[in-house]
């Protein structure tokens, strides 16, 4: 694929001031073309070869001191304006193996290959097309106003976050000592649910600590029509996903949000054959390492429990991929909160519940780098009305997802813009 940069230092090139709508008007079309361009061509976690040298290209059109190759793909872009505070504003570039089903016309068809050899189409259904598009459109707008700011910007594009993989790979390969250190990290996230000219904020825990487990119950195969003779491992399996539960329901303080989910169940292959094992996946999430270590303890005992209730052999309990909790720092979150209300009016900023979803941006708290992620409204109000009087409003990763990126991206531009100013004049 031939790469070519779509002229945004020529559109950044004049100086400019703060939120200069003369900008943004030259912006629309250049930015517009890289979203369409970034959703067209999604590349998944820790494949981002294509989009990362994209990301690259742009950024050094623009004068960046750029890095690539950062923690396997990732790229760190430096725009220096003398003494001041070090800010880092990151985007996440991977897409997720989701068939795209909005039918429109510059809809994904890229195809790729999973891990087990089957054919999968792949899209960015979480948004990270317009993260990427809004990062590089902030790093215009700075580049083409020198004389309005002081200090260092560290643009972070990031590999693989569905994997929760690649914010732990950068900072493996220094990303906090090969480059300025920052002071604040500030990103945007996509909403499904607000409108296109609207941002959403919150400060504190605003997504969830993950980790998957896989729970194996090893049982004693044989005829189903004898179950007397066998250690039926599909009810073993059954009364567990009912006991984990009751972990949430009856071990854990209800003022403190948690959850178990069991996603996958997989034991036997033929009607009147008892199995010889059960497998089972689920996603276990929670805000404080109190409650995370409570509930993970809590799975393996009741996991021993049933298996010793059934005079079975031991089970295997793993856990993996964890993610901890994205804790927005309370007074960082209210400067941007500020900068947000002076750029957009008090109106368009609304306060957002907390989730729980995943987001490896917060590995930067565990960092003590203080850091707020924000939402960006994606759908134009019109619509996202008449979908909600359907209730159907399809939410990020399902397949039929799109924003209106037109106002999407002037919106989260305007807000990276405002939300960076904010946390530079803050120090």
């Amino acid at each position: 694929m031939r790469l070519i940069p779509l002229g945004l230092a020529v559109a950044a090139a004049a100086p400019l001031t703060a939120q200069s709508e003369a900008f943004f008007a030259r912006m629309d079309a250049p930015l517009q073309g890289l979203y369409l361009h970034l959703h067209q061509n999604p590349e998944l976690s820790f494949k981002e070869v294509q989009t990362a040298a994209r990301m690259a290209a742009e950024l050094r059109a623009l004068g960046l001191e750029v890095t690539e190759n950062v923690g396997g793909t990732g790229v760190v872009a430096l725009l220096r304006r003398g003494d001041g505070p070090v800010v880092l504003l990151r985007a996440d570039m991977d897409a997720l193996p989701v068939a795209e089903e909005t039918g429109l016309p510059y809809a994904s068809k890229v195809r790729a290959e999973s891990a087990d050899g089957r054919a999968i189409g792949v899209m960015h259904a979480c948004g990270h097309d317009l993260h990427m598009t809004c990062l590089i459109g902030a790093a215009a707008h700075f580049a083409g106003d020198p004389d309005s700011w002081r200090g260092t910007l560290v643009f972070q594009l990031q590999p693989a976050e569905e994997r929760a993989g690649g914010m732990k790979a950068m900072l493996k390969d220094g990303l906090l000592t090969r480059f300025p250190r920052p002071a604040f990290a500030i990103a945007l996230h996509t909403a499904h649910d607000l409108p296109n000219d609207q941002v959403g904020i919150r400060p504190g825990y605003a997504m969830a600590n993950v980790d998957n487990v896989d729970i194996t119950l090893v049982g004693k195969g044989g005829h189903g029509a004898a179950p007397h003779l066998t250690i039926d491992p599909v009810t073993m399996g059954a009364q567990l996903v009912l006991e984990l539960q009751t972990i949430v329901a009856r071990e854990i303080d209800p003022i403190d949000p948690c959850l178990i989910t069991v996603g996958s169940f997989q034991a036997g292959n033929k009607h009147n054959i008892t199995p010889d094992r059960c497998h089972l996946q689920a996603t276990v999430r929670s805000y404080t390492p109190h409650v995370r270590d409570k509930l993970m303890a809590a799975i393996v005992r009741k996991t021993n429990a049933v298996a010793a209730s059934f005079g079975a052999p031991a089970p295997t309990v793993e856990f993996s991929e964890p993610t901890p909790a994205l804790r927005n720092d309370l007074a960082l979150t209210d400067t941007v909160r500020q900068g947000l209300v002076a750029a957009f009016g008090a109106g368009k900023v609304t306060e957002v519940p907390p989730a729980m979803v995943a987001e490896d941006f917060g590995r930067l708290d565990g960092e003590k780098i203080p850091l707020c992620m924000f939402r960006v409204g994606t759908i134009a109000p019109e619509r996202l009305a008449k979908m909600q009087a359907a209730g159907d409003v399809p939410a990020l990763h399902s397949a039929r997802f799109h924003p209106d990126y037109q106002v999407a991206i002037r919106t989260g531009v305007r807000a990276l813009v405002a939300a960076a100013r904010a946390a530079a004049a803050k120090k």
